[in-house]
């Protein structure tokens, strides 16, 4: 095995002591700091101290060193032989430099991977931590970061994917929508932070098709048609920090049935497909942490 060292500076025109306050606020739930919704959040099992255990995606650590407002070292875990710091130094009253140092010893089969994936995405976590760290203190980025076609790639690969549900009792229009159902199902994902909770901003989930909107209520929007054939509604809902795309269909008389016969076989793909697509949309779009972080002021 190698070791794989990896470092990231910036100074940053701001005063240590308002840099490290928001550090202090890594991964907790008004983080200003890490770059979410576009990449996963950082998550602990308890508030930021020394063994607190987490991470963020499908990368592991635990806190191994925490100085309030100076420095925070993650061991890896699961595994992987390694560590991470941030660090934040004075260079002055009203400057200071943000590090950002990863050391891991890694096989050859990992090796290879760092070189060609992951380095370039996890360089570019770290310097939008950096870019937040800036907007957060100063209220503006000096230099963001460009994603680059790599990276933009790997995020579209590793985007979380709907996972099958029971349609929500919440779900209100959709369980009424017809008084015989004849088909149902629901897929779901979690809200990140920093993505809209408002339902309307999902409507656009039906992407190349345009439904009349058949009601609203209580965080569920509810689209669709009527056809000879059969009647199908689509309940976009967006509660308990989750959004649920659910589809309802009352069939009619035997053309109905073998259409949907045939349907129903592509449909669970592209409900995975349509709400995956725009989940990941709205999460580029949405305000960096640093940005919600000014705005809270």
């Amino acid at each position: 095995m190698r070791t794989v060292r990896d470092v990231h500076a910036r100074t940053v025109q701001a005063p240590a002591d308002t840099v490290g306050a928001l550090l202090d606020r890594l991964g907790g739930a008004d983080d200003p700091l890490f770059p979410t919704p576009v990449w996963p959040p950082m998550r602990f099992d308890r508030p930021l101290g020394v063994g607190a255990d987490g991470g963020h995606g499908f990368v592991r650590y635990r806190v191994a060193a925490y100085e309030p407002g100076r420095r925070i070292r993650f061991d890896f875990t699961g595994g992987e032989d390694g560590w991470h710091e941030i660090t934040v130094r004075p260079l002055g009253p009203g400057s200071c430099r943000v590090e950002h140092v990863l050391q891991s010893r890694l096989p050859l089969g990992q090796r290879v991977m760092w070189t060609l994936a992951i380095r370039a995405a996890h360089g570019t976590v770290v310097e939008e931590i950096f870019d937040n760290i800036e907007r957060a203190a100063t209220g503006r980025a000096s230099a963001p970061v460009r994603r680059s076609p790599r990276v933009r790639l790997l995020n579209r690969l590793l985007w979380d994917r709907p996972r099958a549900v029971e349609l929500p009792a919440a779900a209100r229009l959709a369980h009424r929508a017809f008084p015989r159902t004849d088909f149902q199902d629901a897929w779901q994902m979690d809200l990140l932070p920093g993505m809209p909770k408002e339902p309307e901003a999902w409507e656009g989930v039906l992407r190349g098709a345009s439904f009349p909107v058949a009601g609203r209520a209580d965080g569920e929007i509810l689209l669709g048609k009527d056809a000879r054939h059969l009647d199908f509604r689509a309940s976009i809902l967006v509660a308990d920090g989750r959004v649920t795309l659910g589809t309802v269909v009352r069939l009619h008389h035997t053309t109905g049935r073998l259409y949907f016969a045939v349907v129903r076989r592509v449909h669970p793909f592209m409900a995975r497909l349509m709400l995956r697509r725009i989940h990941r949309r709205l999460a580029l779009a949405a305000p960096t942490a640093g940005e919600r972080a000014v705005a809270r002021v």
